[in-house]
């Protein structure tokens, strides 16, 4: 057998990493404190998603929390055993966004690692004392932006997750820029690093698409500091995802992996799904009366209140990703359809596995067990073509 080169170190904010494995921070309620210390356990960077953890939370301990005092209790879990842990924290929760940051520089996390949307206000909300803070990004152009706008508060990024288009969930492109050749995350990486260097030179974490040890050498070998990975967390035994939702990962074929559109998320940025998952499939081919009744992903109107939804009013172009997500962590499947997101790689994943067996896969301490391959392949896109399927 031939021997697997070994992965070095990462270093973020003074915090040292034995691999440069941050694990994706999946929502809504994939990634919680089982996850998230499981990796960290094994020498990664562990990350709790904070999208709806308020509900979740609450469900869980019998009582009502605010979304300050569940991000609190929830990594205070995720740290109980030890390592580093991360948050993940989704600019486009515009409600709760700022209760979030509070509650994990409170609970002194590590690292607050911030995207959908650009993380503009971020290091102003609070001083992040020795909690690193990360953006995510899809370009070199977001990048100089964000930095440019955080050295105005003192503080530029501690690190930088650069993601690609082959990522699960929401992609920072427009429908029409997924398949692009310039959008592909090794064509990314070279000017995004030459503006991190600019910026200070700070670590480049690099997600979408990135599956295997060999993956993981020759995005290092590029240039990238380290990897970010979603799916193959996803399906594995410390994962909160539904037993249904693992299952539908396993069983998804390479053509049911689609970035939609229309229907797609009422965040308006191309979401990466399952196209069978029910919720999908309601909204594609029957269409689904609207039922927005939690609100994650409201905006303000005119007078400053929190009502705006497009999916409490059309769920022909957009579904209800709050309902459809929290049906899949298991939350409400009697009330509501489901909704599958993954990464285009998702259709290689074939088993449940542990967290420890599949980092020891990742490291390169023993055989992968999933086939490989260096040069994923590009994603599908939904269409009205779908509809007779």
């Amino acid at each position: 057998m031939t021997l697997k080169q070994a992965l070095p170190s990462l270093t973020i904010k003074g915090k040292r990493l034995r691999v440069p494995i941050v694990q994706g921070g999946m929502g809504i309620g994939v990634s919680l404190a089982p996850l998230a210390s499981a990796v960290s356990k094994e020498g990664g960077l562990g990350i709790v998603s904070s999208a709806c953890l308020d509900r979740l939370v609450s469900k869980r301990m019998g009582k009502e929390l605010t979304t300050y005092e569940a991000v609190r209790e929830e990594m205070s879990q995720a740290k109980a055993k030890g390592g580093a842990v991360g948050i993940n924290i989704m600019v486009a929760i515009i409600r709760d966004y700022e209760d979030s940051v509070r509650g994990a520089i409170d609970a002194k996390v590590d690292v607050i690692i911030s995207g959908g949307g650009l993380p503009l206000s971020l290091p102003a909300i609070q001083p992040p004392g020795d909690t690193a803070l990360v953006p995510i990004i899809s370009s070199a152009r977001a990048l100089e932006l964000i930095c440019r706008k955080w050295e105005k508060h003192g503080y530029r990024p501690d690190a930088a997750v650069l993601e690609g288009p082959l990522a699960g969930g929401h992609l920072g492109f427009r429908f029409d820029e997924v398949h692009l050749e310039s959008n592909r995350l090794e064509n990314l990486l070279p000017s995004v690093k030459d503006t991190a260097v600019k910026h200070g030179d700070f670590p480049v974490i690099v997600a979408g698409g990135i599956f295997t040890h060999d993956d993981i050498l020759r995005f290092l070998g590029l240039g990238a500091d380290g990897v970010q990975m979603g799916t193959r967390f996803l399906v594995t035994e410390e994962s909160s995802a539904s037993t249904y939702y693992k299952q539908a990962v396993i069983d998804a074929k390479k053509e049911d992996i689609v970035v939609s559109h229309k229907p797609g998320s009422p965040c308006g940025m191309p979401f990466m799904v399952i196209r069978k998952a029910p919720m999908f499939v309601s909204s594609l081919i029957r269409g689904r009366q609207p039922r927005c009744d939690k609100g994650y992903v409201l905006s303000r109107d005119k007078s400053g209140e929190f009502v705006r939804c497009p999916a409490k009013t059309d769920n022909a172009d957009c579904f209800c990703i709050c309902n459809g997500l929290l049906s899949s962590a298991g939350y409400n499947p009697e009330k509501e359809e489901p909704l599958y997101t993954v990464g285009a790689n998702g259709y290689r994943v074939d088993r449940v596995v542990s967290v420890k067996s599949l980092m020891n896969e990742l490291t390169g301490n023993h055989p992968s067990v999933s086939a490989t391959s260096v040069n994923p392949p590009r994603p599908t896109w939904s269409s009205p073509l779908l509809e007779g399927r």
